[in-house]
């Protein structure tokens, strides 16, 4: 589509943008927030759903304690106090994908408040103020059906799943974060980052942004230099990739900028993500008047003691970024190669095959490559491959002793995937064990001699390098289960 867009240089040249950022996390309760019904990923559509998530007349929410639990350790994590007594509140809103028509959630009294992040971005560190952390519960899900687009505009007839309904839920909503300047797309998508990290080391949510358990809706606003008021912000809604994040912000800030150069006025409203690279008009952005909350008779007060959030506290896990840091030391490995194992999401398995034994390098060797080339294949997270990290160490120590080499290595890891056995019964069942018999690996290698003879000509004649064509031949006769380093000192020793 055609939009006009100013330069992103020209922008920052005459405004400064400020972003505001909220950030959706679904919670891994076993149940809803209000209900019993199962908190599931995928089920059949309206099959996990009951009278209370539901809204019919009659039924009475009861709060989940594990996820205000949840919630108070988020808030914790997050540098907030957290509130002696908070309430919810109705939320209240035309929802085609809730029925009751308002929202179970927490205004005036939420149960955590004021925090602060701190991040470091391209070397330099901004502090994102943390306004509040408050409980609530998802809407349903609607799906437009018979269009091109999978958007209301050119639907034929929408479907709504009420399964999600009813989710617990903790939004996190910075203040105003100012001061950010080129950076802005990416301090919004490093704080993003760290939320997705902090939600995994907490283990309160698996984030996967691509199912929308960590959904992100990204403010911004241009405000001229010099001045001292804000400008009026879009809100771009559910945004569910971290490069995405970025890419909307500097889609957004490009086109605020065009607007106002020309004499134009940003409306406040919400905007729809487009992976092509645009954003389009949602709505008019409501404000809390338009919400026209009041507090959830059917629920009581919130009052968790402070016992208990000390108690909680104490749950807390070492944070991410100190984490990374203290293994990148004992790993010994270099800014680059951690970042690769990060962007892999694969710090905890190979943390986990580094305690079952495995060396740091040869970890992180195999989970980034054959792992995860078979992972990728299969369109599923690492962690989900039908292979423990106990078992890739088990690989790599049969390796280290020389009973297999790699490429044996990479078999023995497709039986495993494949349910065959523990790795070493695979070693013995298929017999894949590296030869080592020199009787074995002599014959071998005079025969390779016998039908390579320039070859062994150039070797004789002082041209060692040459050696490699020899020993192809012989790990070829030998299946690829010869010690290749064996096979060069015979074919050496045999050619003077």
């Amino acid at each position: 589509m055609s939009v006009d867009l100013m330069d992103f240089d020209e922008v920052l040249a005459r405004f400064d943008p400020v972003l505001g950022l909220e950030v959706h996390v679904e919670l891994n309760t076993a149940s809803k927030m209000f209900c019993g019904c199962a908190n599931q990923f995928g089920s059949v559509p309206n099959t996990n759903t009951c009278p209370v998530c539901l809204g019919l007349p009659g039924s009475l929410p009861v709060v989940n304690a594990k996820a205000i639990e949840s919630a108070i350790r988020i808030g914790l994590a997050l540098g907030c106090q957290i509130s002696p007594r908070c309430r919810f509140a109705r939320k209240n809103y035309f929802y085609p994908d809730m029925t009751k028509d308002f929202q179970t959630s927490q205004y005036d009294e939420p149960i955590a408040f004021d925090g602060l992040v701190e991040l470091e971005v391209d070397g330099e560190v901004f502090a994102i103020e943390i306004e509040r952390a408050h409980m609530e519960e998802d809407a349903g899900k609607l799906v437009h059906a018979g269009g091109t687009t999978g958007r209301i505009g050119d639907a034929e007839y929408s479907l709504v799943d009420y399964n999600r309904a009813g989710t617990p839920l903790v939004e996190i909503v910075t203040r105003p974060i100012y001061g950010t300047g080129a950076k802005a797309p990416a301090v919004a998508k490093a704080y993003v980052s760290f939320l997705r990290d902090l939600m995994l080391a907490l283990g309160v949510s698996d984030v996967r942004m691509e199912q929308g358990s960590l959904r992100c809706d990204a403010n911004v606003s241009l405000m001229p230099k010099g001045a001292t008021e804000l400008g009026l912000r879009t809100e771009t809604k559910n945004v569910n990739s971290l490069r995405s994040i970025e890419s909307a912000l500097h889609y957004e800030i490009q086109r605020q900028g065009a607007v106002l150069a020309a004499g134009g006025k940003v409306h406040q409203e919400t905007r729809h993500w487009h992976e092509e690279g645009y954003t389009t008009p949602g709505r008019s952005k409501a404000t809390a008047e338009d919400y026209r909350y009041f507090p959830e008779p059917d629920l009581v007060p919130v009052a968790p003691s402070q016992d208990w959030v000390d108690e909680l506290r104490d749950t807390l896990p070492e944070p991410p970024h100190q984490r990374r840091a203290r293994l990148q030391g004992e790993w010994g490995f270099t800014d680059l190669e951690l970042q690769d194992v990060v962007n892999a999401g694969a710090l905890e398995v190979i943390e986990a095959t580094v305690a079952a034994g495995a060396a740091p390098a040869s970890a992180r060797k195999w989970w980034l490559s054959e792992l995860a080339r078979r992972a990728n294949e299969a369109a599923i997270e690492l962690s989900d491959l039908a292979i423990t990290p106990a078992q890739v160490a088990a690989v790599q120590q049969l390796v280290a002793a020389g009973t297999i080499n790699d490429k044996l290595a990479r078999q023995v890891i497709e039986a495993v995937l494949a349910g065959e056995g523990e790795p070493d019964q695979i070693v013995a069942s298929r017999g894949l064990a590296v030869v080592s018999d020199d009787g074995a690996l002599s014959a071998a290698v005079e025969r390779a001699i016998a039908a390579n003879p320039d070859v062994a000509a150039k070797i004789r004649d002082g041209k060692v390098q040459a050696a490699g064509a020899l020993i192809g031949a012989v790990m070829k006769e030998m299946r690829g289960q010869a010690d290749a380093g064996r096979v060069r000192e015979l074919i050496l020793a045999q050619l003077g």
